[in-house]
Formats: structure tokens, C-alpha cells, sequence
């Protein structure tokens, strides 16, 4: 949540076009932060206003935009699972950020796939091996469509329900991590309809695929599921402690796990089992044992995550606390030491942080801050070393995304479309304040100069 970008705008006003560089129509809602790679710009939405008179209905879709003028250059269409809403909440579209190396472009869809696609789409033919994307845009009992140079070219796909044994639940998110040839990722598994049951109690939280096939290499085995108390929403994160990379998880039963990554290059045949380092209990007063007898209860209840883990010179931060939907409004920041000695690796609680109420926010850090906001309307600054508050500032709206720190300036959209600048320093300075007219639940992204902010139904790219 950190960028190295400069002569980036303090100001901007949507309305009036000062700064605007730029903008695109997106679908109604927007979940997805925009992530921008090799002149293109990739976004999540869904298919509320249709680009592609073809495709009607409610869809989810990752639209990819030239980055330089907005142009939609192609698409992903993917209809949604019909077995149960819950398995893919209407109209939320895909809400997970592409990782894209290279001409690689890796997403997990709306109904809970893996997806290799081609950042070129079909401009430069169906390239394979995965060649059904005519068949893969329809709904089961609909003809397929003829593709058209809108459309995405898929390279490969996992389906994490069949092929891992998942249960998917409202909309699946993940960030793919890549660690050499392997892809690290969260599953998404969670409760059912009823939001009281767990139907797959053997189901992985963190998985591992080859990156060039998509082939299942790796699960977790450390008995999560049973206690997740509402979904697998954190992804991955990595970190080097001494000369050893490790994975990091905030899994949805509310511990932070530290696993070890496969080796370059894995052992072919079966699904492996990762190798645990640590974990460490996130909030170690609350229930561990039929954790679903708390739904609804906003006084006391389990913990889980929405962000991911950070990891800075040796420690993890990490938000956590009460499910929004369903929880206690309880939430923390937390800063955990993980140091190696002799080989074994310990945690402990350097400190903890009282933030309002439920956090989705990753914290972003820069210069011995840490920045993060929440769901009871308040930017917080702490002080990275000890979590002493050095700053807060009452907003309106709650927050959904995450702070995106850059050229001095912390950059936040809130719930209620309200967009705040803050000096990123140890005393507080509100820059700039405007309405863009439109919730936000995505996150600023800075590149080549320019802020990409979404809303949910528009992508803006803003710049000096």
C-alpha cells in the first residue's frame, strides 16, 4: 500500500475536470482495485451496463483499458454460478485485482476459478490450451456465444470447488501471489446459505498452483475450515525472515499463519502438504469451539480478516477483528514480531492498536507510520514502532478499502463517495477534500504519474 510514484495531484474535482485525465464507464458495482501493467489497465465490475451488446445480464467482468486513453481494449465475461446466490452474490461481479507477469494476466472469477488469461485477449488469436471460451461465457443451458475481438483468451483455468474441494461463499477475492513458478492463493472457502454451517470441513484455505498449467500442487492441512467463522477473504503475503522466504495467511478462523513455500521447482504427482512455521492467535479470548452460534452477536463473537498481512523489517501488521456482516464490532491493529533463532521461529505482540470498529483495510506503512482506516468512519496514524496514535481524522462514510500512500499523500475513498488527501506525515494535514458522486470500495492505484481511482461505476485516471 505503498508506491515509489511521483508529481502525483493533491487536488483534483471530477465534476469540473480539474486534473482528469481521463475517464471510463465501468459496470454498477466495482469491488476490484485497478492494476495497471505493460500499458494496460485491468478492473473488476460486472455487466450492469453492458459494453458488448451480446453479453446481458448480470455477469461478472474484468475489463482491460489502454492506459493512456481509456479505450476498452477487451474483456472477461463470466456468467454467474447458478446452484446458489451465496455462492456468487448477485450483481458484485468480480471483485478480485489481477496479478499480471509479463503477458500473464491471473484472476480468480466471480464463480471461483483460477484464470490464466492473455494480456493481448484474442487481438492476437485463441492461443490456448484452454480454447472453450465461447462455451465458458454462456450459462448451461444457453448456446454458446461466437467470440469477438472483445473478448478475453483464457490460457488456462482451475476451478477451485471441483479441483480443491472449496465452498464458495458471497464473492470470491483473492490477490495471487507469485513466488517463482508457483501461485500462492486463498481459497475463499466459507459458510453456507445459512451462514451457520461449514459444508466443507476439509477444505483448504491457502492453495498453490503451477503457474505455467495451473496444475494443483499444494494445500494447507492445519484443520481451518471447521472454525472459519465466515469466509477466506485475506490473501497471501511474503516475507523473508533471515534467508528464508515465508507465506503469510490471516485465515478466517482469526489466526495468522506462516507457512513454507514449495520448493523451485515441487514434486510432481499428489497435493502436497505446506510445512507450518507458526501461527499466532489474533485475538486469544475469543471462542475457538462452534464459533457460529455468534452470528449476529455485535458484542462478542470470533475474529477473521479482510486485508492482507504486511511485512516490514522483520514484522507483520495486520487488521483484524469482528466480521462486518455478522460479527462484533470489535477490531484491531496489531504489530507482530517474527524472528528467527536456531532455526525456529517464534511470534509475540509487539503492540496492539483499538481501531472504531470492523476493518476491511490493508494498513499501508511509510516512514515508521502506518496508516489504516475503518467501518466506524476514522483515518488513523500510528506510530509503526510503538502503536501509539499519532493522528486521527473523522470521515464520512465507511471504508472499505485501503490507504494507498504515494508522493507524501495518503489517498482514501470511502463508502459514501467521499475522497480524502492527507499529508503522509506524523502531524495532520487534510489536502483535499471532494465527492465523486459514487460509492468506493476499491483502492487507489498509482502508476507512470497518474492515480487510477474506481468508483462503482466509473474509472478515473487523474494527473497533473
Amino acid at each position: 500500500m505503498a508506491s515509489t510514484e511521483t508529481n502525483l495531484p493533491a487536488k483534483f474535482d471530477t465534476k469540473s475536470g480539474l486534473n482528469v485525465k481521463w475517464s471510463a464507464r465501468l459496470g454498477t458495482e466495482t469491488h476490484s482495485t485497478p492494476i495497471v501493467s505493460g500499458g494496460r489497465i485491468y478492473i473488476g465490475t460486472n455487466n450492469g451496463e453492458p459494453r458488448d451488446p451480446k453479453h446481458q445480464g448480470d455477469r461478472g467482468v474484468l475489463m482491460c483499458f489502454d492506459e493512456r486513453t481509456g479505450k476498452l481494449l477487451w474483456q472477461l465475461v463470466v456468467p454467474k454460478r447458478e446452484e446458489d446466490r451465496f455462492h456468487d452474490w448477485p450483481n458484485c461481479g468480480i471483485s478480485s485485482p489481477v496479478t499480471v507477469e509479463g503477458t500473464r494476466v491471473y484472476v480468480v472469477s466471480n464463480r471461483g476459478e483460477v484464470m490464466c488469461l492473455d494480456a493481448a485477449g484474442l487481438a492476437n488469436g485463441n492461443d490456448g490450451p484452454y480454447r472453450d471460451e465461447a462455451r465458458h461465457m454462456t450459462l448451461t443451458n444457453d448456446a454458446p456465444l461466437a467470440l469477438g475481438p472483445l473478448d478475453a483468451d483464457i490460457l488456462w483455468l482451475f476451478d477451485l470447488s471441483s479441483g480443491a474441494g472449496i465452498w464458495s461463499h458471497d464473492a470470491a477475492h483473492s490477490s495471487i501471489l507469485i513466488h517463482g513458478d508457483h501461485l500462492y492463493l486463498n481459497s475463499g472457502t466459507g459458510v453456507d446459505n445459512t451462514h451457520k454451517k461449514i459444508r466443507t470441513p476439509d477444505a483448504p484455505s491457502l492453495v498453490v498452483l503451477d503457474k505455467q498449467t495451473g496444475r494443483y500442487l499444494a494445500r494447507e492441512r492445519e484443520g481451518i475450515a471447521p472454525n472459519i467463522f465466515h469466509c477466506t477473504w485475506s490473501a497471501p503475503s511474503m516475507g523473508r525472515i533471515g534467508t528464508k522466504p515465508q507465506i503469510f495467511l490471516a485465515a478466517g478462523n482469526g489466526l495468522l499463519y506462516a507457512f513454507e513455500p514449495l520448493p523451485q521447482p515441487s514434486s510432481p504427482g499428489h497435493v502436497q502438504t505446506l510445512g507450518k512455521h507458526w501461527q499466532f492467535d489474533f485475538d486469544p479470548t475469543a471462542p475457538r469451539e462452534d464459533v457460529h452460534r455468534f452470528n449476529q452477536n455485535r458484542r462478542e463473537g470470533p475474529s477473521n480478516f479482510y486485508g492482507m498481512p504486511v511485512f516490514q523489517d522483520g514484522r507483520i501488521y495486520l487488521a483484524g477483528g469482528g466480521d462486518l456482516f455478522w460479527g462484533k464490532n470489535e477490531a484491531w491493529l496489531k504489530c507482530i514480531a517474527a524472528t528467527n533463532i536456531n532455526g525456529t521461529t517464534n511470534t509475540a505482540e509487539v503492540w496492539s492498536y483499538l481501531l472504531e470498529k470492523h476493518v476491511l483495510s490493508t494498513p499501508a506503512i511509510h516512514a515508521g507510520m502506518v496508516f489504516i482506516s475503518d467501518c466506524g468512519r476514522k483515518m488513523h496514524c500510528v506510530d509503526a514502532q510503538n502503536g501509539k496514535p499519532l493522528w486521527t481524522h473523522d470521515i464520512k462514510g465507511e471504508v472499505w478499502a485501503s490507504p494507498l500512500v504515494a508522493d507524501g499523500k495518503v489517498y482514501l475513498g470511502t463508502r459514501e463517495g467521499e475522497f480524502y488527501v492527507f499529508a503522509a506525515a506524523r502531524e495532520k494535514q487534510l489536502l483535499h477534500q471532494t465527492n465523486l458522486g459514487d460509492k468506493i470500495s476499491a483502492t487507489v492505484t498509482a502508476a507512470n504519474g497518474t492515480l487510477f481511482i474506481a468508483t462503482m461505476s466509473h474509472l478515473y485516471a487523474i494527473a497533473n
